[in-house]
């Protein structure tokens, strides 16, 4: 009898799946990770005689920039496993942006998961492919803040989607460092902000990120972080800021603007967790702009040579 009950504990223990370790993913790999396959990278291998190509390989392509999921990308789980499991010792930064009806206000990124139901099983597959390696994800960049063109329910619907994001990624990444995004500084009161990421399960996560896509000055966006993270009920998080493109600031304009320019490359601190180069310099914001014929997300080297010298 005893002996019996011995076997069953011992198997039991063997059945357990092992406790997932969380750590730190910059104590975890050695740098930010420069991606080859970025759409500035590939184009730079692609036009090796053009005269923008020197710049835009110098101060571009071969610096650290995040990596986009969404629809395109194919099957999630082996999409995300695959780049994260070839970065090496490097630190990836990666962006899920699926959310169902995304772009609501802007339009020119509209798409994303079918359903919520849909959603759920991409961003689960997303977390898990992932694991246990370390990472940095910026989740569903304007999500929280493109509230104006949605009603009550789609709200509620939008925030169920992103704490169930929240879950996944605890669950299963637990050496990944998750931010939800919070827009940028001239968007929704910080107050307000603060009361959407606390209902999305910001509690559940690293923290949130500010100025995705953005121009905002690292000084304006500091500013406002802070004042988000104040008002967080119980406490304050950490927070991340794109600096891809806000060397000179913002003029009034989100899409495509002339004039602006590469901000500090990817680092620790500069008045937050970590500087990143979220959006890709060089992919369009939509048919506007500057780049009325270049779609969102398409990478375009006139966009990418002007912010090389803030043209």
């Amino acid at each position: 009898m005893i002996r019996a009950l011995v076997v069953a504990v011992l198997a039991a223990v063997v059945a357990a799946p092992a406790a997932q370790a969380a750590g730190s993913p910059l104590d975890m790999t050695d740098g930010f990770y420069v991606d080859p396959q970025s759409n500035p990278a590939v184009w730079v291998r692609d036009h090796p005689q053009d005269g923008r190509q020197a710049a835009i390989k110098a101060n571009i392509s071969s610096k650290p920039i995040a990596r986009w999921f969404g629809s395109w990308s194919g099957d999630i789980r082996s999409a995300v496993s695959g780049h994260v499991g070839g970065t090496g010792s490097k630190l990836p930064v990666l962006v899920a942006y699926n959310i169902p009806g995304r772009d609501a206000c802007g339009g020119h990124s509209g798409g994303g998961a079918g359903s919520p139901s849909a959603y759920r099983s991409w961003i689960s597959a997303f977390a898990a492919g992932i694991g246990n390696r370390p990472a940095v994800v910026v989740v569903e960049p304007d999500s929280l803040a493109d509230f104006n063109c949605m009603d009550s329910g789609q709200i509620a619907e939008r925030t169920a989607m992103i704490k169930y994001a929240t879950e996944q990624f605890k669950a299963k990444a637990p050496n990944t460092w998750v931010y939800l995004d919070a827009g940028n500084a001239q968007w929704v009161p910080a107050g307000t902000m603060a009361g959407r990421l606390d209902a999305a399960g910001v509690r559940d996560v690293r923290g949130f990120a500010v100025n995705v896509s953005n121009y905002h000055t690292t000084a304006a966006s500091v500013t406002y972080a802070n004042a988000v993270s104040g008002a967080l009920p119980g406490g304050g998080k950490p927070f991340v800021i794109d600096t891809s493109r806000n060397g000179n600031g913002h003029n009034g304009e989100w899409c495509n603007p002339g004039g602006r320019k590469l901000g500090t490359v990817a680092r620790t601190g500069g008045g937050a967790e970590m500087l990143l180069w979220v959006k890709v310099p060089g992919d369009s914001d939509g048919r506007c702009g500057k780049a009325p014929g270049v779609d969102a997300g398409q990478f375009d080297p006139q966009l990418a040579f002007d912010l090389v010298y803030g043209y």
